[in-house]
C-alpha cells in the first residue's frame, strides 16, 4: 500500500464486509442517507450526493453472505479501506480478486484472450464493481470534508498498489461516476466508454403526459403494446416494503431461474439472496409482478434510489407479447413519474428501449493494466472504441420518438 499521508492516513485491505462496521461502510457509500425507512422525502442529493442502494453495505454484504460473490464464485473481496488516524474509515474502494470476467458487464474477454495468446497471465484480475449489476454510481467511496478530494486519489494510488502487490495483469474500476473517472486519470488509469439506455424523467405529470411528447405513430404503438400484454387477464401487482413475503420472493425467483439459466447458462444468484435483500432494504426494493387468474407468471425486480428507479432482473414463466415492455420498461416509467424520481435505469445494452421512450446515455470505466506492451495496445483500441460509441451515441439519438419540434 502507498506509504503517503500515512501520518493522517492509513491503507488497509478486508475480504469481508463483516470487517467493516456497517455504519462506517454507508457513512462513505450513502453519506447523509438513511440506511433504512423513507429517503428523505425523495430529495434527490443530500451535499450532492446521491442515494444508491447498490453500493451500500447491505446490499453488498448480501451478495457476500448468500454465497453468490465470494471467493468460491470467483468473486473474492479485497476492499481497500483508508482509515483516520483514530481507525475511522473515512474512504473506501469496493474490490474484488477475480479469476473470470462474468458478472461484469464491462466485456474484456478479447484482451484476456489477446494477453494470454502473448504468454501472458490475465487472471487473477481486480475488480473494482458491483457484482453482476451494471449500475453506474460511485466507485470511489468517501466521506464528505476537505480532504474528500486527497482520500479519493489515495484510493486510486492505493488501488494500483494493491494489483503490484498481488502480480495481477490489471484493475477495473466499472460503471463509475464521470467524478471519479477524472481522479482516476489523474492516476494513469485508461478510459473506456460505453453506451446504456436510461429514461429522462421531464416533470411529466403522468405517463399520459409523458406520451404526449411522443410522435404519434410511437404514442399508439406503445399504447398497443401496453394494451396486448395485459390481454387475457392479466394484472400488475407492486411490492414493496411489508409487502415483500417469502412468497413473493419464490414466485420471482422461479422466473430469475428460468431466465437466467436461458441467457447465461447458470444464473449467478440464489434463493437466500433474495431474501436477505427483503429482510435488509424491503423499503428500497419494488417488485413488480404480472398475475393470470391470480398466480403469478412473471415479474421484474427493481431497487430504490434518491433520483433512480433501477430495474434488475426479470423472468416470465409464460410468453405473453409485449409483457417484458410492460412489467420492466412501462410500469417502471409510469413508478418513477407518480414517485417524482428523475430516472430510469433499465440495465445494460438494448436498443429496443429507445422506442420505449429511454435514452441514449454514456457510461463510464477506468482499467489499469500492468504490463506496458499490452497497455499500449489497450489504449490504442479504447481511442479508437470512444469515438465509435460517440458516435453511435449521436446516431441512436435520431431514433429518439419525441416528437420534433
Amino acid at each position: 500500500m502507498p506509504d503517503s499521508d500515512t501520518s493522517e492516513a492509513s491503507l488497509r485491505v478486508v475480504s469481508s464486509l463483516k470487517e467493516v462496521a456497517r455504519a462506517d461502510w454507508d457513512a462513505c457509500a450513502n453519506p447523509g442517507w438513511p440506511s433504512v425507512g423513507p429517503l428523505c422525502d425523495r430529495r434527490p442529493a443530500i451535499d450532492g450526493v446521491t442515494y444508491n442502494p447498490f453500493i451500500s453495505h447491505d446490499f453488498l454484504s448480501a451478495l457476500e453472505e448468500s454465497g453468490a460473490a465470494t471467493g468460491k464464485t470467483g468473486w473474492l473481496g479485497q476492499h481497500l479501506v483508508l482509515d483516520d488516524t483514530a481507525g475511522k474509515p473515512v474512504a473506501i474502494l469496493p474490490c474484488y480478486l477475480k479469476s473470470h470476467s462474468m458478472g461484469e458487464y464491462v466485456f474484456d474477454h478479447a484482451w484476456a484472450d489477446a494477453f494470454e495468446r502473448a504468454g501472458g497471465r490475465y487472471y487473477p484480475k481486480l475488480q473494482a464493481s458491483v457484482p453482476f449489476t451494471p449500475v453506474s454510481g460511485r466507485r470511489l467511496l468517501v466521506r464528505p470534508g476537505e480532504d474528500a478530494d486527497r482520500h479519493r486519489a489515495t484510493l486510486a494510488a492505493g488501488g494500483i498498489a494493491l494489483a503490484e502487490r498481488h502480480g495481477v495483469s490489471s484493475l477495473h474500476v466499472t460503471f463509475a461516476t464521470e467524478a471519479d473517472i477524472e481522479v482516476l486519470k489523474a492516476s494513469d488509469y485508461l478510459v473506456r466508454t460505453d453506451q446504456q439506455f436510461h429514461f429522462v424523467n421531464e416533470n411529466y405529470r403522468d405517463f399520459d403526459d409523458f406520451l404526449e411528447q411522443l410522435a404519434s405513430r410511437k404514442r399508439k404503438a406503445i399504447r398497443r403494446e401496453r394494451r396486448d400484454a395485459l390481454e387475457g387477464g392479466i394484472e400488475v401487482e407492486h411490492l414493496t416494503g411489508r409487502d415483500l413475503t417469502e412468497d413473493s420472493w419464490d414466485a420471482f425467483f422461479a422466473f430469475y431461474i428460468d431466465t437466467g439459466s436461458r441467457k447465461w447458462g447458470q444464473p449467478y444468484l440464489n434463493r437466500r439472496f433474495f431474501s436477505l435483500l427483503g429482510e435488509r432494504m424491503a423499503d428500497r426494493i419494488l417488485l413488480i409482478l404480472a398475475k393470470r387468474n391470480g398466480r403469478p407468471i412473471a415479474g421484474a425486480l427493481n431497487l430504490i434510489g434518491s433520483n433512480t428507479l433501477y430495474g434488475r432482473y426479470w423472468g416470465t414463466l409464460e410468453e405473453q407479447p409485449f409483457l417484458h415492455f410492460e412489467v420492466c420498461y412501462y410500469q417502471a416509467i409510469d413508478w418513477a413519474i407518480r414517485h417524482g424520481l428523475p430516472h430510469v435505469e433499465a440495465g445494460a445494452q438494448g436498443e429496443h428501449k429507445l422506442a420505449r421512450g429511454y435514452r441514449p446515455t454514456t457510461t463510464h470505466s477506468a482499467h489499469w493494466i500492468a504490463n506496458k506492451s499490452f497497455r499500449k495496445a489497450v489504449a490504442d483500441f479504447l481511442s479508437r472504441e470512444r469515438r465509435q460509441v460517440a458516435r453511435d451515441g449521436e446516431a441512436l439519438a435520431e431514433f429518439m420518438p419525441f416528437r420534433k419540434e
